[in-house]
């Protein structure tokens, strides 16, 4: 990949991979792989379902608590929250990895093993990130060097689903304080988010008067009809590829099968839409409910004997945003990547995506997203697998990455600054 990083933070990851204590934290991190794996399997069988991250942010407090760090607690949004104390002299750094996952309680039972993969619901994401975090802390620790800024080390709450990133955003709203952002979704070394992709989710209920299928017909107008028709519609759309934008339908209810012979009140549809833009996010909001509206009237004129009118619940806001592919934090991450791949030229910027770093984006601290690798690893699958060859990579990856954002006291600054 050619991509050329600027002079200043290429010198200041020279001068960091030049310090023993550095190469020391590095192989104190491969030789804890399995130590870390084991975490990552303990954690795995503490589920943690989206809004009910409660045991498992507990026990993540507790582990951050064992490594030492100040003011361990779990906030009251269930964040897993511990304090690395730097000098003063830097900015203050958050490491994050997300403590729930997509799948019910009553999912996990057990963790196969076979030929170097683990395999059971949520062993990748974000599980494997957690013990990512505590690995490169426990590196971190190994070396004995102080860092400038503040770190806090954080298990976040609510990311996946309908939990929209609240975990982070309230993290973040609570310390207006932090100055950058590395977060950990996922396992591997390659992928490098720094973009912020918008998400919309919506609820719209469409209504009309309701009766028989039979006797009724003709007389009114049929909300699930109507509902129908919007689908339709947005079905239909062009959307850009680059910024990328999508939607997506993805649920559709009306009456029940004791009422099937009948003509339903109400019916709901729920979606979602996604891009790159605010801009071409917000354009993509308003072409879909003038198709509502546009569904709701043609619904109304077939039959000229009522109208069917609509409302709506907004599920979920999360603002697109943009970041300089050049930021100093971005280019940091580049050069860590590279340094830890086992094949270095599998680096690459993610286009975007779902991670809790957009909202850092949004709120314009710098940060950066690594992890990816989801298609391999078949994330929010029952078949969700882990290959832990060279485990040890990612934790790696985020040692460099705390190190270059918090300074290093004595021997090099911040990127940030």
């Amino acid at each position: 990949m050619d991509f050329q990083v600027s002079e200043k933070v290429q010198k200041t990851f020279d001068a960091l991979m030049a310090l023993p204590e550095v190469k020391k934290a590095l192989e104190f991190i491969e030789a804890d792989a399995p130590n870390s794996i084991e975490e990552q399997k303990k954690l795995t069988l503490i589920e943690a379902p989206t809004f009910h991250e409660d045991a498992r942010a507990a026990a993540y407090a507790e582990i951050l608590k064992d490594l030492g760090l100040e003011d361990v607690h779990v906030d009251e949004y269930k964040n897993a929250i511990g304090l690395w104390k730097g000098t003063g002299n830097g900015p203050k750094i958050m490491v994050e990895a997300h403590l729930d996952t997509v799948f019910p309680f009553g999912t996990v039972t057990e963790i196969k093993e076979k030929d170097g993969v683990l395999y059971a619901p949520g062993i990748v994401d974000d599980t494997r990130g957690l013990a990512v975090v505590t690995s490169a802390l426990r590196g971190l620790k190994a070396s004995g060097l102080k860092t400038l800024g503040d770190i806090y080390f954080v298990g976040t709450a609510r990311e996946e689903g309908m939990g929209a990133l609240g975990g982070m955003q309230d993290f973040l709203n609570s310390h207006p304080e932090i100055d950058g952002t590395v977060s950990v979704d996922g396992a591997w070394t390659e992928a490098i988010t720094y973009e912020a992709t918008g998400i919309q989710t919506y609820a719209v209920n469409f209504y009309g008067i309701g009766g028989h299928a039979y006797g009724a017909f003709g007389d009114m107008a049929n909300p699930l009809h109507a509902a129908a028709r919007a689908v339709a519609k947005i079905a239909d759309f062009q959307v850009p590829a680059v910024p990328k934008t999508t939607f997506c339908v993805s649920n559709f209810h009306a009456g029940n099968d004791a009422g099937i012979h009948a003509i339903v009140p109400k019916a709901t549809i729920k979606f979602n839409f996604r891009a790159n833009t605010e801009k071409d996010l917000m354009e993509l909001k308003d072409r879909i409910f003038a198709a509502i509206q546009e569904a709701c009237d043609e619904e109304t004129a077939r039959w000229g004997k009522d109208t069917i009118t609509w409302d709506c619940e907004h599920l979920c806001d999360i603002h697109a945003g943009n970041q300089d592919i050049h930021a100093p934090i971005v280019e940091a991450c580049y050069l860590a990547a590279r340094a830890v791949s086992e094949d270095p030229e599998t680096v690459y910027f993610s286009e975007g995506g779902s991670v809790n770093g957009n909202r850092s984006v949004a709120k314009g601290i710098p940060a950066v997203t690594i992890g990816g690798g989801y298609e391999d690893s078949k994330c929010h699958s029952l078949d969700e697998q882990y290959v832990m060859k060279g485990s040890w990579r990612c934790p790696q990856e985020v040692l460099l990455m705390a190190l270059m954002a918090a300074g290093v006291d004595g021997k090099l600054d911040s990127v940030l600054k």
